[in-house]
């Protein structure tokens, strides 16, 4: 199926669930409850357009890849020091690598030692990060050959006044700087292979070992940029706490203390000034969007709306969703939705090298891989990023 029959499946299969959820309200007015059929019908469509979304987003993803893909290099097209280093990896991970071999990938090692992954290799992990990775499509990058990454934050703006010809003109005041440092933290995978497997010859061990590293890394960065505690992970969006200050995120309450109102993503959107609305998103998780599909604004109109421009997750009151499956569920005292500009609100830092170590000896007959890299990440414009949460 081409994505614009997937997208046509999508818009058809939600005008079926606003029929039907319509026949529900009908219905609760008039008997004060939903008859079971409609419920069960309601249930079977919400679930066909999560199918249909699920499946255009991996054509979506699919797409990257091929158009990412002519990026790379072929054996003719690499220079004889990437051969080189190619062939001392696949020589390292394999049987342990000799002295030669080790030498060779060490020569483009990172300044804190260890052992590089050849650049081909470093360079698809970073690929399958960024398609795959929520967060990443949609916050500030950058890399840095540091332990941290410093911001100077412009707390406020300059006084000024009106004057008369001859009056005095007094000293107005003076915007004021924070500095804000964002640390970079390690992150770890390990995979394993059995040294047979290694043998074959026919195993490509630098897509393999790409694919197992990137899969942990994408869960773990996502978790951590959406709730980490700052504590030897980056900080996430959901864990400042709440208020309008430097350093504080404001939480906008829904109205209901188990649920979100529909009046409540109205408020969180016009609480967000307009310089920032320009490039928002919400921000949530597939269930939360589930519900908010049947919300209607006072004049009966629906405020979901399908992705028909091949946004997967749909937009609501007009702004595009993110679907972010590391935000909580919607109950009380949650923060289930997010949002705002999350380029200008969070900052990701990503310090350069991905290291690996091979290591045969504590899981015989397997080979471990123990990879790191170095990652940070903390909200760097708190006025960019409303938080919408469930209380009265």
């Amino acid at each position: 199926m081409k994505i614009e029959e997937q997208v046509t499946a999508v818009a058809t299969a939600f005008e079926e669930f606003k029929k039907v959820n319509d026949a529900k309200l009908k219905e609760i007015e008039k008997k004060g409850y939903a008859s079971a059929d409609l419920e069960e019908k309601l249930t079977k469509i919400n679930a066909e357009i999560d199918k249909q979304e699920i499946e255009m987003k991996k054509m979506q993803t699919a797409m990257n890849r091929q158009a990412s893909a002519a990026g790379g290099k072929s054996e003719d097209e690499k220079s004889e020091a990437e051969l080189k280093y190619s062939k001392a990896f696949k020589g390292y991970v394999r049987k342990g690598g000799n002295e030669s071999e080790i030498k060779a990938m060490s020569a483009d090692s990172d300044a804190d030692g260890g052992l590089l992954v050849t650049p081909e290799m470093s360079s698809e992990v970073v690929k399958l990060v960024y398609e795959s990775s929520d967060m990443r499509s949609y916050a500030s990058q950058q890399t840095i050959s540091s332990s941290s990454l410093q911001i100077l934050e412009d707390l406020g703006e300059v006084g000024s006044g009106w004057v008369g010809e001859v009056q005095p003109r007094p000293e107005t005041t003076t915007a004021q700087f924070k500095m804000l440092e964002i640390p970079v933290h390690e992150l770890y995978a390990q995979p394993k292979a059995t040294q047979q497997l290694l043998d074959d010859a026919s195993i490509n061990i630098e897509s393999w070992l790409a694919g197992k590293v990137s899969e942990k890394f994408i869960r773990d960065e996502n978790t951590a940029f959406v709730s980490g505690n700052g504590v030897l992970k980056p900080k996430g969006f959901l864990s400042y706490t709440s208020g309008t200050s430097f350093g504080e995120i404001e939480q906008i309450v829904t109205g209901d203390a188990a649920t979100i109102l529909p009046d409540s993503l109205i408020n969180i959107v016009y609480g967000l000034k307009s310089d920032y609305r320009k490039n928002a998103n919400f921000f949530m998780k597939r269930a939360t969007i589930k519900t908010l599909r049947a919300f209607k604004d006072s004049q009966n109109r629906y405020l979901w709306a399908p992705g028909l421009d091949g946004n997967a997750a749909g937009s609501i009151l007009g702004y595009n969703i993110a679907e972010f499956n590391d935000m909580p569920i919607i109950a009380g005292s949650a923060l289930p939705v997010a949002f705002g500009d999350m380029k200008q609100a969070y900052q990701i830092v990503d310090r350069i090298g991905i290291r690996v170590l091979r290591d045969p000896f504590t899981s015989k007959p397997h080979i471990l891989f123990y990879t790191t890299k170095r990652v940070g990440g903390a909200i760097k414009n708190f006025e960019a990023l409303k938080l919408l949460k469930v209380s009265t």
